[in-house]
C-alpha cells in the first residue's frame, strides 16, 4: 500500500479521562478508579491514526495559550504528523472530559475553546490542502471551516472524507464537497436518508460488528470486524477513519477491511491516539484472519 497524503483539518483536545465500574446515572456521584490526561481531539486523532497506518499526514488546527499546548503540538510530532500548520491563538486549547466504564464503553463532553477559532484559512493552510491526495475532517470545528477545505481540496481533485462528528445539520454547499461520510449507526438516523443520498460513498461503522458501505449503482457489502478483547472503545473511530483515509485508494472493500482491523486494534488498549495501531499491527492482525 502506497503513503498517499493525507491533510486533516481539525480539531486537537486535552483528554481528562476518568474510568469508573459503570458510567453515573444523571445526578448521581460514583468513585472512579484512575485518571489521566492524554492528547486527543477527533481531527489529531485522525490525524495520528492515519500517520501510525502509514499516511504522509498534515495538520492544520489551532491549541491556545496554555500549558497543555506544548503537549499537544508534541504528540503531533513524535506520531511524524507535520504541524507546522498548528496555530496558536488566545485562550485556552480544547478538551474533553471523557468518561470510560468497566465494560471499555465511554461518554464524552467536548469542550472546543481553541478549536472555535480555526476559522479564515489562511493562504498556507490551503496550500495544506492543496497538495494533500485525501482530506479528512470532521465537525469539532467550526462548520464554515470545514465547508471551506473541503470545497478548496475538491478544485485539487482530492478526495474528500467527513466524519460529520458531532452531528449536526450538514448544508448542501458541503455535501456537494463530499465524496465519502464516514458515520456510526446514530449519526447515520440523525443525519437522514436526504444527507446521506447527497453523498457518492457512505461508510457506516457497526461497533463490533464492523462496517458498510452504500456506494454508487446500489453497490453495497458489509465488512466484519476481527474479533478481539476491548478494553476501550474511546479511540475506535478515530482510528477507523484514520486507516480508512489511507486506503481508501483500494476501494471499499479493501479500504474498509483495512479500517475495520485498525479500529478493533484500538479497542484493546487505552486512550485516543494513544490506541491508534501501526500499520505493521495492522497488517499482523489481518494476516492472522
Amino acid at each position: 500500500m502506497s503513503a498517499p497524503k493525507v491533510t486533516v483539518v481539525g480539531s486537537i483536545n486535552m483528554d481528562l479521562v476518568v474510568t469508573a465500574p459503570r458510567l453515573p446515572a444523571s445526578g448521581e456521584t460514583i468513585l472512579g478508579t484512575s485518571f489521566t490526561t492524554t492528547p486527543g481531539g477527533k481531527g489529531a486523532n485522525q490525524a495520528i491514526a492515519a500517520a501510525k497506518a502509514g499516511a504522509a499526514v498534515t495538520f492544520v488546527g489551532a491549541v491556545g495559550g496554555d500549558t497543555f499546548a506544548l503537549e499537544l503540538r508534541q504528540a503531533l510530532v513524535d506520531a511524524e504528523v507535520d504541524a507546522q500548520h498548528l496555530r496558536e491563538v488566545t485562550g485556552p486549547s480544547g478538551v474533553a472530559a471523557i468518561t470510560v466504564d468497566g465494560q471499555g464503553q465511554n461518554s464524552i463532553i467536548v469542550v472546543p475553546s481553541a478549536n472555535s477559532r480555526l476559522s479564515a484559512l489562511t493562504d498556507d493552510e490551503l496550500q495544506a490542502v492543496t497538495s494533500a491526495e485525501v482530506l479528512l475532517c470532521q465537525l469539532e470545528v467550526p462548520l464554515d471551516t470545514v465547508t471551506r477545505a473541503a470545497q478548496h481540496a475538491g478544485k485539487h481533485d482530492a478526495v474528500v472524507i467527513l466524519n460529520p462528528s458531532p452531528v449536526q445539520p450538514l448544508p448542501a454547499e458541503l455535501l456537494a464537497a463530499v465524496h465519502v461520510l464516514i458515520v456510526n449507526e446514530t449519526e447515520e438516523g440523525q443525519l437522514g436518508e436526504d444527507a446521506l443520498a447527497a453523498v457518492p460513498h457512505v461508510v457506516t461503522t457497526l461497533g463490533a460488528s464492523g462496517a458498510r458501505y452504500r456506494g454508487p449503482n446500489a453497490v453495497r457489502l458489509t465488512v466484519e470486524s476481527p474479533p478481539v478483547d476491548a478494553v476501550d472503545t474511546t479511540g475506535a473511530g478515530d482510528a477507523f477513519a484514520g486507516a480508512l483515509a489511507l486506503a481508501w485508494s483500494r476501494g471499499p472493500r479493501d479500504a474498509l477491511t483495512f479500517a475495520c482491523a485498525a479500529g478493533a486494534l484500538a479497542t484493546t488498549r487505552p486512550g485516543a491516539s494513544a490506541a491508534s495501531p501501526t500499520r505493521s499491527e495492522i497488517d499482523a492482525l489481518l494476516s492472522s484472519q
